[in-house]
C-alpha cells in the first residue's frame, strides 16, 4: 500500500510503519505513529533479561494504536485516582510513540519518560500527547519501560536495572530511526517527571546512555533516588517472603503476574508504614520499593555524586520543583489534617539532618501553618527541592525553575502539588483527564510560558532566563504571572 497524506509511511530499522494524520495542532495536521516496538516482548525466556531487539517485519506494520503498557497494579490509591493513567494489557510493552509535523527535515527531538514511582505509568497517558510539541516544531517521543519487580528487582545475580536499560534501548532506537520522522538525532532532549526525572539524572551518568541525548529536563526528581545492592536484596527477600517462593528471579517468575503485582503493592505499603533503615536500607530514605541500583557497572555510583564529579559535563540541564510537592500525597488521603506536630521533625531529621532548625525556619515562614502543612513543607524541601538545587550547584550552567500555580482541588489544599505542572508543560490544560487535579480554570498564559520554555530549551539550550549560579541563584517562577526570582534556600543541600 502506498503512503497517502492520511496514512503516512516511515521506514525504520525494523521495517515500514503506517501512521496517521491527525488534523489538530495546525492546518496541516500532525503525523502520529503509536505502539512502535523498540525491543522484543520481555516475556518467557526474555523476562528478567536485558532488552532484546524486536523481530523485524515484512510489509507495512500499522502504528495506529498505543501498544500494551508495562504490567502494574490497577487497584489505585486515593492519590492515583486523581492522576491520569492508562493500562493496556499485552506482552509487547516495550514500545514508543512519535508525533511530528512531517517526515522531512531535521527538527529538535524531545523524549519524555513518565513518572509513577518506578511502579506505574506509561507513555500512552493523554496528557503526554505530543501534538502541541509537534505543532511547535519538535518531534516528540513517549515510551514505556519495565516497572516494579520486572524492571528493578535484583538479587545480586544476572543483569540489574532492566527498566533503565529499556530506556537506553528506546534512546538507541531514537538515534537510529528518528531521522525517518523528521527529527535530528544530533539534537535530542530527554525530559521526565518524578521517577521520570530521577531516571533522567540516572541516565546522565550511565555509560551506556552516553551520547544518546544532549539536553535534559528533570521535573520534581533529582539524583539521589537510587539504592545499594544490599538494599535491593532486602526488598527482594521481603517480596519473595510475601509470595512464599525462593528468593530469586526464577522464584518470582513462577508466580502469576496478578499475585506478584499485589505483593509488590503490599511491599510498598510496608515500606511506607515502617521506613526504617534496618528493614529497608536506602529504601527507607527514598520511600520507593523499586529504584535504580548502584551496581558499579550499569550505574557506577549515586548520580548526584557523579554529576558533581563532571560525569555529565557535556549535557545541558534544566531542573526544578513544585512549591507544594508533598501535598499530593497527604491531602487526598486525609493524612495532612490528622498529622501530629512530631512528623515535621521526623522528616526534617531524615532529609536535612537539622530537625529543630529546619522546622523553626518553616514555622517562621508560615506561622499559621497546621502541623500537617509544616510536615508537607519539610518533605517538599528535603525530598525534592534540596536534591534539585544540589544538582544545580554541582552542574555549571544549569537552569532552575519553580512551578507555583495552585490547584483548586480539595478546596485549594493541594496547592502547587506534585505532577501539577505536567498539563502546563504539554500545553494540555484542556484535557478532560486533568480537571480533577487542576480543580479550577487554569491560566493558558502560564501553560504558554512553560511549554514555550521547554521548546526553546530543546531547540537552543536556553529556556529564556539566566542560568543558576551561586552568585545569582536565578530561578524562573511559573505562576499566573511568571517572573524571575532569586531562590531563597541558601543553606547548602544536605546529603543522604
Amino acid at each position: 500500500m502506498a503512503p497517502t497524506p492520511e496514512a503516512p509511511i516511515a521506514s525504520t530499522t525494523g521495517g515500514r510503519l503506517r501512521g496517521r494524520l491527525v488534523r489538530t495542532g495546525g492546518a496541516a495536521g500532525i503525523l502520529t505513529f503509536r505502539g512502535i516496538p523498540f525491543a522484543a516482548a520481555p516475556v518467557g525466556p526474555l523476562r528478567f533479561q536485558p532488552p532484546a531487539p524486536p523481530e523485524p517485519w515484512t510489509g507495512v506494520r500499522d502504528a495506529i494504536e498505543f501498544g500494551p503498557t508495562a504490567p502494574q497494579d490497577s487497584s489505585g490509591t486515593e492519590v492515583a485516582k486523581i492522576l491520569p493513567n492508562v493500562i493496556i494489557p499485552g506482552d509487547d510493552c516495550l514500545s514508543l510513540n512519535v508525533w511530528t509535523q512531517s517526515l522531512e527535515g531535521a527538527r529538535p527531538v524531545m523524549v519524555f519518560i513518565h513518572g509513577g514511582a518506578f511502579s506505574t505509568g506509561s507513555g500512552a497517558v493523554s496528557i503526554y500527547d505530543g501534538t502541541r510539541f509537534a505543532r511547535d516544531g519538535v518531534v516528540l517521543v513517549t515510551l514505556n519501560y519495565r516497572l516494579g519487580a520486572d524492571g528493578f528487582l535484583w538479587f545480586g545475580e544476572g543483569v540489574p536495572n532492566l527498566g533503565m536499560l529499556d530506556q537506553v534501548a528506546a534512546l538507541e532506537w531514537v538515534r537510529d530511526n528518528i531521522a525517518a520522522f523528521g527529527g535530528d538525532p544530533g539534537n535530542v532532549t530527554v525530559f521526565g517527571e518524578s521517577a521520570g526525572a530521577m531516571s533522567i539524572c540516572t541516565l546522565m551518568v550511565m555509560p551506556r546512555a552516553r551520547g544518546l541525548f544532549h539536553r535534559a529536563i528533570a521535573e520534581s526528581g533529582a539524583g539521589e533516588s537510587v539504592i545499594s545492592p544490599e538494599s535491593a536484596l532486602l526488598v527482594g527477600n521481603r517480596l519473595a517472603a510475601i509470595l512464599g517462593v525462593e528468593a530469586s528471579r526464577e522464584g518470582i517468575a513462577s508466580v502469576p503476574l496478578e499475585k506478584l503485582l499485589a505483593a509488590a503493592t503490599q511491599l510498598g505499603g510496608e515500606v511506607g508504614a515502617k521506613p526504617r533503615r534496618a528493614l529497608w536500607g536506602d529504601v527507607a530514605h527514598n520511600l520507593m520499593a523499586f529504584e535504580p541500583i548502584v551496581d558499579g557497572d550499569i550505574l557506577p555510583g549515586i548520580p548526584r555524586d557523579l554529576i558533581a564529579a563532571g560525569a555529565a559535563r557535556d549535557i545541558e540541564l534544566l531542573i526544578g520543583t513544585n512549591t507544594d510537592e508533598a501535598q499530593l500525597f497527604f491531602v487526598p488521603t486525609g493524612a495532612m489534617q490528622k498529622m501530629s506536630w512530631i512528623v515535621a521533625y521526623v522528616f526534617a531529621n531524615i532529609y536535612t539532618g537539622h530537625p529543630v532548625r529546619t522546622v523553626r525556619r518553616i514555622r517562621r515562614q508560615n506561622p499559621d501553618a497546621t502541623p500537617g502543612e509544616r510536615a508537607a513543607a519539610v518533605l517538599t524541601e528535603g525530598f525534592y527541592r534540596r536534591p534539585a538545587l544540589a544538582i544545580a550547584d554541582a552542574h555549571p550552567g544549569t537552569f532552575v525553575y519553580e512551578f507555583a500555580w495552585r490547584s483548586g482541588a480539595f478546596a485549594g489544599l493541594l496547592g502547587a502539588c506534585h505532577a501539577l505542572e505536567l498539563p502546563f508543560v504539554f500545553d494540555a490544560i484542556g484535557d478532560p483527564t486533568t480537571q480533577e487535579l487542576l480543580g479550577r480554570d487554569a491560566p493558558q498564559a502560564t501553560a504558554d510560558a512553560m511549554h514555550a520554555a521547554w521548546v526553546a530549551f530543546a531547540r537552543t539550550g536556553d529556556p529564556g532566563w539566566p542560568a543558576y549560579a551561586p552568585g545569582n541563584r536565578a530561578s524562573m517562577r511559573f505562576d499566573t504571572v511568571s517572573e524571575l526570582t532569586t531562590d531563597d534556600l541558601t543553606a547548602p543541600p544536605s546529603g543522604r
